[in-house]
C-alpha cells in the first residue's frame, strides 16, 4: 500500500481533517492525497507559500522568526503549521519549507527540508518538527519530502495523543 493510501486510511480511522502549509513541496502533499479516492473528505485546505511575505500574510509567520532562524528553518515550519490551523476547521496541519537544490542556499545544503506537524484536540495543541536531508534532483527531493511528511504524520499523531510535544 502506498504512503498516500496509508495516510488517507489513518486520517479516516482517526477522524482527522488536514490542512497543509507547503513551501518547497509546492502542493505535492495535497496532490498525492487527492489522487486517492475519497480523500476529499479528509482535506480541508492547502496553502502554497513561497515568499516570506506570503508566509507572513497568509500564515502569520513572524518576520523576526524568519530573520532570526532563516526562511527554511524548523522554527518557520512550526509557525507555518500553527498558522494553517489558525482559521481552519482542520485538526491536523503539515508544513514544509526547505532547499530543493541543486545549489546550497545561505550555507544550507540542497535537499535540507524542515517539517512541522500540528494537532488540535480538546486537550489543546501539540506541535512537532524535524529536519531531514534528501538527495536527488529537485523533483525527486520534492516527492521524497512530501512522502516523508505523510509517512511521519501517524507517528506524531500518536505522540500528540500521549500528550507529547516536540
Amino acid at each position: 500500500m502506498s504512503i498516500p493510501d496509508q495516510t488517507v486510511n489513518y486520517l479516516r480511522e482517526h477522524a482527522l481533517l488536514l490542512t497543509t502549509a507547503e513551501s518547497c513541496t509546492a502542493g505535492k502533499i495535497v496532490t498525492l492525497l487527492s489522487e486517492i479516492e475519497g480523500s476529499g473528505d479528509l482535506i480541508e485546505s492547502g496553502y502554497v507559500v513561497y515568499s516570506p511575505e506570503a508566509k507572513q500574510r497568509l500564515l502569520r509567520v513572524s518576520a523576526s522568526t524568519i530573520e532570526t532562524f532563516n526562511l527554511t528553518s524548523c522554527e518557520v515550519a512550526r509557525e507555518m503549521a500553527l498558522g494553517a490551523l489558525h482559521d481552519s476547521t482542520a485538526n491536523v496541519a503539515v508544513a514544509t519549507t526547505g532547499i530543493l537544490g541543486p545549489e546550497d542556499v545561505d550555507g544550507i545544503p540542497a535537499g535540507t527540508i524542515c517539517f512541522a506537524w500540528a494537532f488540535h484536540s480538546e486537550r489543546g495543541r501539540s506541535l512537532f518538527s524535524r529536519e531531514h536531508r534528501f538527495f536527488g534532483t529537485r523533483t525527486q527531493v520534492q516527492l521524497q519530502a512530501a512522502e516523508f511528511a505523510l509517512e511521519q504524520l501517524p507517528q506524531f499523531h500518536r505522540r500528540a495523543l500521549d500528550g507529547e510535544q516536540g
